[in-house]
């Protein structure tokens, strides 16, 4: 009798693990069909919305794309906006994050709250208002303008991500610089932030990322069509009368998240060491 009460038990945790591993695959299912849609459809001359194997496999919707007008100066602006726009927010989010992270006040932790909640604040809730500021202040239809309010839709979280990182450096690192004559920007330049990159890696690929598929801010600041990012001009693809160049939309797409997976790598291999505080604080 016991024999069988523990294969009834031991079978318990094996048909949990079974279920969860089934739901695990339904989801990368998810995932996956629309993946393999976009690689299928943009070497498809005559893609629609079902996923089949092309034939014959095509380069033309990859050429129809790659003109100035649709991808090479919409891809310029995306890179600049996005570019400038992380430069900024990190740089600006590592300047609050400092004494944030090194000086203990009872403040600290309800401003942090009151920095993350901003984040919980819906864009569109706002847009009608900074349309009208950027309009009285001539900033509108202006890179500069655009790059501005996009650091500081991202700045909120990425001044938490930024804290969080930057509480795991020690302090005796700083006191040494401070010991061999260092300021505190000096500091902060040449021991903080070159030990946490990893951090600053992070928060560099979360802003960029975010920035990079934001559709509805430079739709509303941005009026000019030379100035529009890729994000904006992906609408090119949807004709009148719900017709949609799915095969060119798909090339697009592609060569759309290429700039934000490289981002991704090259960070990721040369911010792989970025917590290696064990050596630093033998030396």
């Amino acid at each position: 009798m016991r024999r069988p009460v523990r294969l009834r038990l031991l079978a318990r945790p094996t048909r949990r693990r079974l279920a969860a591993d089934a739901a695990l695959a339904v989801v990368c299912g998810a995932f996956a069909l629309p993946l393999l849609w976009l690689v299928l459809a943009s070497v498809d001359g005559r893609a629609g919305l079902s996923v089949r194997a092309p034939s014959p496999v095509t380069a033309e919707n990859f050429s129809a794309v790659l003109t100035d007008e649709i991808t090479f100066t919409p891809m310029l602006n995306s890179l600049l906006l996005c570019g400038g726009g992380t430069a900024l927010t990190v740089a600006c989010a590592a300047l609050a994050a400092y004494p944030l992270s090194r000086f203990r006040s009872r403040l600290v932790r309800p401003y942090l709250l009151t920095v993350l909640f901003t984040t919980c604040l819906p864009i569109t809730a706002i847009m009608v208002p900074v349309y009208g500021l950027f309009v009285r202040v001539n900033l509108i239809d202006t890179m500069g303008g655009t790059i501005l309010f996009l650091s500081a839709a991202q700045l909120p979280f990425a001044i938490w991500l930024m804290k969080n990182f930057m509480d795991g450096v020690p302090r005796s690192l700083e006191e040494a610089a401070w010991t061999d004559g260092a300021g505190w920007l000096r500091t902060l330049t040449g021991v903080v932030l070159p030990l946490m990159g990893r951090g600053v890696g992070v928060v560099a690929v979360y802003c960029f990322a975010l920035m990079w598929g934001n559709f509805f801010v430079p739709f509303l600041l941005l009026l000019s069509p030379d100035r529009l990012p890729a994000s904006v001009t992906v609408f090119t693809f949807f004709g009148s009368y719900g017709q949609v160049a799915y095969g060119q939309l798909a090339a697009f797409s592609i060569l759309y998240s290429t700039p934000v997976v490289l981002l991704y790598g090259v960070l990721s291999r040369r911010v792989g060491g970025g917590f290696a505080l064990g050596g630093a604080l033998k030396g």
